[in-house]
């Protein structure tokens, strides 16, 4: 068995694209190997910021020989159609094919047997294949021809079995790229290339020349070095993910160094600091003992340098120093405006060419919060307006012009400044909150109505001018916006009647739209939230179907109380007695359903007590006429557990029913009552649930 090493070198690859890009060149290459018959033990894959490499363990060194066959036209076909099979597969007559009896009749056959070719041509060939069909999600042409990637490409190793294996890689107008087996090393302290012979060599070699080639180590030592460096300052680092993943994306070979912060510029808000250090430098911020942003930063640099990176700290503290003097001019700038006067601004930024401006928008917020804050506790409808009003005034300060991460959070700042109460603040700083499924979800009255409002006007603008999700696609996040309504509302236990707010909404956008709201709009958007409610509770362990069963009643948008039923609902199948129950209620509809298409009617009638003889049937027909009241009660006080516990003692008259009475009577009466006795159960288990929407 051998191995075959791949290594793609060219210029940056952008961070963001790394992962999938490695993803994407070993899916490619597996599902190759496959279509030739090239079985292989394992393929492993790995990229850094100018290569991508990939390598394939247990590669046979020949193709096996097969058995190729192909189906051919019915015996007595046209006799065109049998020229034309013999010509397409090098037949001199139909007889050199095989005549075999299928379920459709007989057909010719063509048995051939394949003699394996040498994996080294199949390889070139696998190869060629994969660069072209790599996909990237921006891509370039250089050198005058017509291949595309997503940088320049420099080289390319193709070795197989220690050798590098016959073709190149043509990138148009003659320009060729030759399989090889050589590769250079770190970009300035190692640009040298070098042979290798196999994968074992092609990692050392490149390690000695200052490349880590797998990334997860890259981010293992950024992460180490940087938590040393924090600590030994007496800082904690504040750990980022998103920009671990980053920085390894961006080094071959990780130095990871420390830098300084200016005093002058710790005054400035934390948020401002932590944002100015990530999106602008790519620096992890360091916290004090206290929680606050400390006096210094970690980088991570390409270079090893002689002095031990002094020149280095200090090129980046000045261009840091240089970030934070803008960010420090934004800040002083925007307090010298309060946020009710930049209101006026608004009117000059376009939410959306068909809904209006900002101001538009700020104005349907008012007027949705007014209608929502009634059904939230403890909030004062005049501070929740003035939040509402104020909400989206810090869009035109140049903080949030430079950085619009901080789009809420500024606002809030400005609001304190401005004298406003810190609730109105806290409302304007987390009105765009949970913008995912870690995000904090506000809590405080006036922050979780402003938010509501918000999320629900731009659903309810752009169902109203049609642009929603459409597969995989969802330009304006509004995935996102209907899972924070839909978290605002369950982990504040916000009794609010959702499609009467949904309707307000969509009335509000009409005049925006030039369009009035439809019935069938306000149902689109409603499925749209149940279809999110089930995403939702799927992270929480509850099963789609139950919520569907729960939705399928209809009339019901009054989110707690949904998800209170759909608990008890999962509590009662769990239990014995209610997956029974399930497995009777799904016999018994099928029966009626039989016999309903059989008959050609419906068996939806009251039940005639005096027909029921079998003793069975009776204690049937009672504990079901018992069960409707008590479910009705139950349900009245949205007690659905002790509704659930009724259906529950349905079970054993249900069973002692189907053991016992023959429901297709050679008495037609009886036959009918009793068909109507078993529909009688779907309705009566219908108060609670739609039981025909739980699978299993």
């Amino acid at each position: 068995m051998a191995e075959l090493l791949l290594e793609f070198l060219c210029e940056e690859i952008p961070a963001r694209m790394q992962a999938q890009a490695a993803s994407n060149l070993q899916r490619l290459v597996e599902r190759g190997l496959e279509e030739r018959r090239l079985q292989f033990e394992s393929t492993d894959a790995y990229v850094t910021p100018r290569r991508l490499a990939l390598v394939v363990d247990g590669l046979p060194v020949r193709q096996p020989d097969a058995i190729e066959e192909k189906k051919g036209p019915k015996v007595g076909a046209p006799d065109n159609a049998l020229q034309g099979f013999m010509k397409a597969n090098g037949l001199n007559d139909i007889s050199e094919a095989e005549v075999r009896e299928t379920e459709k009749g007989s057909f010719y056959f063509l048995v051939r047997s394949v003699q394996g070719r040498d994996s080294r041509s199949v390889l070139s060939e696998v190869i060629i294949e994969v660069t072209e069909k790599l996909p990237w999600p921006k891509s370039m042409r250089w050198s005058h021809g017509s291949f595309r990637w997503v940088r320049p490409l420099h080289s390319l190793i193709a070795l197989f079995d220690g050798e590098a294996l016959e073709g190149s890689l043509s990138l148009g107008h003659g320009v060729e790229i030759p399989f090889g087996a050589s590769t250079v090393g770190h970009r300035f302290l190692a640009p040298e290339p070098f042979q290798v012979t196999s994968f074992s060599d092609y990692r050392e070699r490149l390690r000695s020349s200052k490349v880590v080639l797998d990334a997860v180590e890259r981010k293992r030592m950024i992460l180490d070095g940087a938590q040393q460096l924090a600590e030994s300052q007496g800082f904690a680092l504040h750990e980022d993910e998103a920009l671990l993943e980053e920085a390894a994306g961006l080094i071959e070979w990780p130095i990871v160094l420390s830098g300084g912060i200016d005093e002058a510029f710790m005054d400035l808000p934390p948020e401002v600091l932590v944002t100015t250090l990530k999106v602008h430098q790519r620096y992890f911020s360091l916290l004090s003992k206290k929680g606050r942003p400390a006096p210094s930063f970690i980088f991570v640099a390409n270079m090893e340098a002689t002095d031990g990176g002094k020149v280095i700290v200090s090129g980046n503290e000045k261009v840091l120093s240089a970030r934070l003097s803008d960010a420090r001019f934004f800040w002083d700038q925007d307090r010298q405006v309060e946020l009710d006067a930049r209101r006026a601004e608004l009117r000059d930024i376009v939410f959306h060419a068909k809904l209006g401006t900002l101001a538009d928008k700020v104005e349907r917020i008012e007027a949705l919060v007014s209608e929502i804050v009634p059904f939230i506790p403890e909030c004062e409808e005049d501070t929740a307006l003035r939040a509402a009003r104020l909400c989206k005034a810090d869009l035109t300060s140049g903080m949030v012009g430079e950085f619009p991460e901080l789009q809420g959070t500024m606002g809030g700042y400005y609001a304190l400044n401005d004298g406003e109460p810190e609730e109105i603040a806290a409302a304007i700083r987390e009105h765009y909150a949970p913008q995912g499924p870690s995000d904090a979800c506000p809590r405080a009255p006036l922050s979780v109505a402003v938010a509501l409002a918000d999320k629900l006007d731009t659903l309810a603008g752009f169902w109203a001018i049609g642009e929603k999700p459409t597969g995989s696609k969802d330009p304006y996040s509004l995935r996102r916006a209907a899972l924070g309504v839909i978290r605002l509302i369950l982990e504040n236990e916000i009794r609010l009647p959702l499609k009467q707010i949904i309707e307000l909404a969509l009335d509000a956008q009409s005049a925006a739209a030039a369009v009035p709201p439809s019935a069938e709009v306000i149902a689109d958007l409603m499925a749209f939230f149940a279809d999110r409610l089930k995403v939702a509770l799927k992270d929480r362990g509850v099963r789609h179907d139950h919520v569907a069963a729960v939705f399928a009643l209809g009339g019901e948008d009054d989110l707690v109380r949904l998800m209170r039923r759909v608990e008890a609902l999962s509590v009662f199948l769990e239990d014995e007695d209610g997956a029974n129950l399930l497995v009777a209620h799904q016999r018994a509809t099928n029966i009626v359903r039989i016999e309903s298409k059989k008959d050609d009617k419906t068996y939806k009638a009251d039940v005639q007590s005096g027909l029921l003889g079998e003793t069975e049937e009776l204690d049937l027909f009672r504990a079901l006429k018992t069960a409707q009241g008590d479910v009705e009660d139950a349900l009245a006080n949205e007690d659905f557990t002790t509704a659930m516990s009724v259906m529950a003692e349905l079970r054993r008259p249900v069973d002692a029913f189907f053991d016992n009475v023959t429901v297709n009577s050679e008495n037609a009466a009886l036959r009918t009552n009793r068909l109507n006795l078993l529909s009688t159960i779907d309705s009566t288990l219908s108060r609670v649930a739609d039981f025909s929407k739980i699978e299993g």
